[in-house]
């Protein structure tokens, strides 16, 4: 009898689960990879990418000007939209989710080369199971979830469907689409994801499997995780929209590499196909859209010798600690509570979606669980912002862009860099910028303001201590030169 009265309350839970969700909105969030602040026409800064359905998105709901990723390199934002956390916190601090050597635990290298001053971290290679991640909370209240893209947190038993997605396609553990973005794609036998047709781009295909999510679960309440392989490496695209952007290329532009500008436009198409599908199946209104991007744009790569793009007015890009590596576009479209074309000023860490999704859905977020993100809910209403401080842990030394191991913290209009055991005798090293009047990071201002640097430092030590981060430490190996 008792287990009878236990399965019938749980079928009451269940239907009472249901029906809640089936009062909720959708979800749907589109995750660019390496688009760059700049990389789009939202904010006026480039006059040579062409992003109409992003600027369609955004003029929907709210644009946030201060976005940022919690870290420059995509593995560790990922992780901290799926559990609320920082890569302090959690230890992913490089973006290591495709390699073969699984490792949970973070904690500092026992050695480094010579030329390396301190020590950094080792960086964990999965989404430890032991989170429960955006996805899993979202399916408990009911939605069908799905996931679409690239997911770069680890393979199996590391992947979408361990964290609470009932679909993933393509199923894919690595960084961008294996070998090409246009078909043949060069994926491993045992991944069953063939093009459609001929020359399919990779791209056309996500967004054709995200719609058929959407029509096939229009009567249902669904999480669809749009997350683009685009503008990722391989640098290639269609060969129509190369030929137009290199009509367009101007040598005085930084922004003039056209198979780049072809593979923004072929996310921007499927942003609007995405919009354009709510719309057909009058879904609009009641779906939350979520544009983000998962770190800054590449500035180290290059296609014929020149740089892949440009994040001025930001200094800095993909990989490294200065704005142009964290700060990203951002826009949230909820229908009824967003003012159509609003602009916000608010800080806005990649952390505070999850927490921030929860409270517009009116879901409870998983017991025992710390978020290090914010609700950002206030903001969305047009109300003071709820976020004081910005800190990203970047704990690595990165060659490519020249990346040094750091700490930085934005508090209103001031950012504080902590270079990590770089100065004289292996002390800290700090560089101080009002990003006000200098947002290109060019007037360090530390030597002349030491009361602030104090103060932001401290900051920085408490997030360090809370978080339990891996902090660099000096390298006992350490012989002199350049890393």
């Amino acid at each position: 009898m008792i287990q009878k009265i236990g399965q019938i309350l749980f079928c009451l839970l269940m239907a009472s689960n249901l029906a809640t969700a089936a009062a909720r909105p959708n979800v749907v969030f589109i995750l660019a990879d390496d688009l760059g602040w700049s990389d789009t026409t939202l904010f006026e800064t480039t006059q040579f990418y062409e992003t109409p359905n992003i600027e369609r998105l955004a003029a929907r709901g709210m644009l946030f000007t201060n976005a940022y990723a919690v870290h420059p390199l995509c593995s560790p934002t990922r992780s901290s939209i799926m559990t609320g956390m920082d890569p302090a916190r959690t230890g992913f601090v490089r973006a290591r989710g495709h390699r073969d050597a699984v490792n949970l635990v973070k904690r500092l290298v026992k050695r480094a080369p010579s030329n390396q001053k301190v020590l950094t971290a080792e960086t964990v290679t999965r989404l430890d199971t032991k989170y429960t991640t955006l996805a899993e909370t979202l399916r408990a209240a009911g939605y069908v979830t799905g996931h679409f893209g690239k997911w770069h947190l680890g393979r199996a038993p590391y992947t979408p469907l361990e964290h609470g997605f009932d679909v993933d396609v393509p199923h894919w553990w690595g960084a961008g689409p294996a070998g090409s973005y246009v078909a043949p794609w060069q994926y491993p036998d045992q991944l069953d994801f063939d093009p459609a047709v001929p020359n399919e781009h990779i791209e056309d295909r996500m967004a054709d499997e995200a719609i058929a999510f959407i029509e096939k679960n229009k009567a249902e309440t669904f999480f669809l995780n749009y997350w683009a392989f685009s503008v990722h490496f391989p640098f290639d695209g269609k060969r129509a929209l190369v030929a137009k952007y290199a009509a367009k290329s101007n040598p005085a532009d930084p922004q003039r590499v056209p198979v780049y500008g072809a593979m923004v436009e072929s996310l921007d198409d499927a942003v609007g196909r995405l919009l354009d599908t709510l719309d057909r199946l009058e879904l609009s209104e009641r779906t939350i859209i979520v544009f983000f991007s998962d770190n800054g744009g590449n500035m180290f790569d290059r296609v014929d010798g020149v740089v892949v793009t440009s994040n001025a007015p930001l200094r800095g890009g993909k990989a490294n600690i200065y704005e142009g590596g964290t700060r990203v576009p951002a826009a949230v479209v909820w229908p009824g509570v967003t003012e159509p074309g609003a602009r916000s000023e608010a800080l806005l860490s990649s952390s505070d979606w999850y927490p921030t999704l929860l409270e517009m859905l009116r879901i409870d977020g998983p017991k025992g669980v710390l978020f290090d993100g914010i609700s950002q809910v206030p903001a969305l209403r047009g109300e003071p912002a709820p976020r004081e401080s910005f800190i990203s842990f970047v704990p690595n030394y990165f060659p490519k862009p020249g990346t040094i191991p750091a700490t930085s913290i934005r508090r209103g209009d001031w950012k504080l860099i902590r270079l990590h055991g770089d100065g004289p005798g292996g002390v800290d090293r700090f560089e101080l910028y009002d990003l006000k009047r200098d947002i290109g990071e060019a007037h360090n201002l530390a030597t002349t303001h030491p009361e602030r640097v104090r103060e932001l430092n401290a900051e920085i030590s408490r997030y360090l201590s809370a978080t339990g981060a891996t902090v660099p430490q000096p390298n006992p190996n350490y012989r002199g030169g350049r890393f």
